[in-house]
């Protein structure tokens, strides 16, 4: 069978309501389903995880804070001692990382795994990821949105399926930006400012309809440490030159929403393996967390903080990173085939550039119907895209 034909299939079946096992339909692991009910509850893998790996050591977290600001700090004046363009590419690759790793911890701080204290969680992660225009509390409740709706085609928040009818009503130019290496890895900042396809409302707007009037305050706090941010940096690009600052400053940042982007996208999508999504009765906490998928990022494990470790982080968000490792080994008796053991990667993960384009390539919508559904591909797609091919 062709693989369009495949593509057809598992739409007219999915718009029956009904669903496929395995890869588009072919069963390729014997009798495994990853759609079906797993035979096991959240419980047995929280009972699985040994105590201390729940445990949050306040000065252990600070420790990753103080180490990577001190990078950050140090390639900084390195950058400036050397200035010099064979120096700079190295400092955009490494500071652009750094600036990501920055994100972890303050995305930890978010989750409350950073330490027990709110208000040390409050504090530093306002002062990491403002330092990285992040507006900390929006971010912070759309992101805990998605953590509580992962695998929900109605309600999760972050790189979620677009349904057939919406994706059908996007402009050319929309779906090319969404589906075409390297565009999908420039879409943070937008998705701050505007969210996805479909939904409506800014991380920034305290009224928007990602918060509840109780949570409006918060966002007026993260939204004001943001524009302090913009103003320092304002100021600095006027005292050492916006070609220097765009040198020091703007090209980092934009490595680290490519890093972002990157990683967030892939441990949601681009599993060999097509993987369900969910609606209504189908749904629940545990099944939409089992669609995850952890990844090897080789030597950048460790610097950004073991974040490849997102199964059992997306189930358990209050575990620290430093003991998601130990946690995801003694879950995975538990969890069984549920849990898609990484590719090995090499010391730089050039791998998972195939996965995303592959995905990319095919992952473009989901049915308007049914309440288990897997991505559907656009086989006109590309070839409107292509020279001679529109109209």
């Amino acid at each position: 069978m062709s693989p369009s034909m495949q593509d057809t299939s598992i739409g007219t079946m999915e718009r029956k309501g009904d669903y496929v096992n395995g890869v588009n339909g072919i069963n390729d692991q014997g009798d495994f389903d990853p759609s079906a009910p797993p035979p096991f509850r959240i419980a047995d893998i929280r009972a699985a995880i040994p105590r201390h790996c729940w445990v949050k050591n306040p000065w252990r977290s600070i420790s990753y804070v103080f180490r990577d600001v001190s990078v950050v700090f140090a390639l900084g004046a390195a950058a400036v001692y050397w200035n010099s363009w064979f120096f700079w590419p190295l400092y955009w690759v490494a500071q652009g990382t750094m600036f990501w790793a920055i994100f972890v911890l303050g995305h930890d701080c978010g989750h409350g795994s950073f330490s027990d204290d709110p208000i040390l969680n409050s504090v530093v992660g306002h002062i990491l990821h403002s330092s990285i225009l992040v507006p900390y509390h929006g971010w912070r409740i759309s992101h805990r949105t998605h953590h509580q709706n992962h695998g929900n085609v109605e309600k999760d928040e972050s790189w979620v399926p677009l349904p057939e009818n919406i994706y059908k009503n996007l402009d050319i130019s929309t779906r090319f930006l969404r589906f075409t290496v390297p565009f999908p890895l420039f879409a943070y900042p937008l998705y701050l400012w505007y969210r996805s396809p479909g939904k409506e409302g800014s991380h920034f707007n305290p009224y928007s309809n990602l918060f509840t009037p109780r949570e409006r305050k918060l966002v007026m706090t993260s939204t004001a440490c943001w524009t302090v941010m913009v103003i320092l940096l304002a100021y600095l690009s006027s005292a050492i030159g916006p070609a220097q600052m765009f040198k020091l400053y703007g090209v980092p940042y934009s490595i680290f929403v490519v890093w972002l982007d990157l990683v967030t996208y892939l441990h949601h999508h681009g599993h060999e393996q097509k993987l369900p999504w969910y609606r209504g009765k189908e749904w629940s906490y545990l099944r939409g967390g089992l669609t995850t998928v952890d990844r090897d990022y080789g030597l950048f494990n460790n610097i950004h903080h073991d974040i490849g470790t997102h199964v059992i982080h997306h189930l358990f968000p209050q575990i620290p990173h430093y003991h998601l490792v130990e946690a995801t080994k003694a879950a995975k008796a538990v969890i069984g085939k549920y849990h898609r053991e990484p590719k090995k990667s090499g010391p730089i993960p050039f791998h998972l550039i195939k996965d995303l384009v592959t995905s990319l390539r095919q992952d473009h919508y989901v049915s308007n119907t049914g309440d288990i559904v897997f991505y559907q591909t656009d086989p006109q797609l590309f070839q409107l895209l292509s020279p001679g091919k529109s109209g």
